[in-house]
């Protein structure tokens, strides 16, 4: 049972999974098929490089050190599962969901998750660049220690979402929904579009000091100094 609290200034946090895997017997399969049933494996340093695995269901499942290049998991179901140190370009997991998921150390880029659904996630350490999040749905989300470039999160809705010790370079906000959002502890916060959809969010006084340009064009206001 994931726990709930409640943070500083009224803000609801984050309840965050609580993964406990039985023991797991070793992955033997070679290859994943779509649509497959996986439960309760531990599936280490496997290349599955360009597999389709769309619509597949991981249940209490370990991925340690796997290679997720190309690799199709479209509408795939990850629940109660710990990915561990997982590295490639161009996943596809559109509107997969992530439920009760432990995301650690990853080394990602161009990842597909539009449309997806992160219900009970830790998304601790690593780098992910152009993450794609676009329409999908976070809900009792943290992001912690992690480097996110380029994340694109247009027309997502955001609940219950925190970022602790983050770097976020360009993010996009555009046309996205924020509640409970806590921004305070990001260790750096570059909004590149959306900044007016912050409503939601909660920041602290020194990123409101850094974002007073990216606002002000926002607001069309000009800032000169005087004569």
């Amino acid at each position: 049972m994931a726990r709930k609290a409640m943070g500083e200034g009224g803000v609801k946090g984050a309840r965050r999974p609580e993964v406990r895997l039985p023991p797991l017997e070793p992955y033997r399969d070679g290859r994943l098929e779509p649509d497959g049933d996986y439960d309760s494996l531990e599936f280490r340093e496997e290349d599955l490089t360009g597999q389709d695995g769309a619509g597949a269901r991981f249940m209490d499942c370990a991925l340690r050190g796997c290679a997720l290049d190309e690799t199709r998991l479209r509408h795939a179901r990850i629940l109660d599962s710990v990915l561990t140190a997982p590295r490639g370009v161009g996943t596809d997991l559109a509107e997969a969901t992530l439920r009760d998921v432990e995301l650690l150390d990853a080394r990602l880029g161009g990842v597909q998750l539009h449309g997806a659904v992160l219900e009970r996630v830790v998304i601790r350490g690593g780098k992910i660049d152009y993450l794609n999040l676009r329409k999908a749905r976070l809900r009792d989300v943290v992001l912690e220690g992690c480097v996110l470039v380029e994340a694109d999160f247009g027309g997502a809705r955001l609940e219950r979402v925190e970022f602790v010790d983050c770097v976020l370079k360009g993010v996009d906000l555009s046309g996205a929904t924020l509640t409970d959002v806590d921004l305070r502890r990001a260790a750096e916060l570059d909004i590149a579009r959306g900044v007016e959809r912050l409503s939601g969010a909660v920041i602290s006084p020194a990123q409101l000091l850094d974002l007073a340009p990216v606002l002000a064009a926002e607001l069309g206001v000009r800032v000169e100094a005087g004569p």
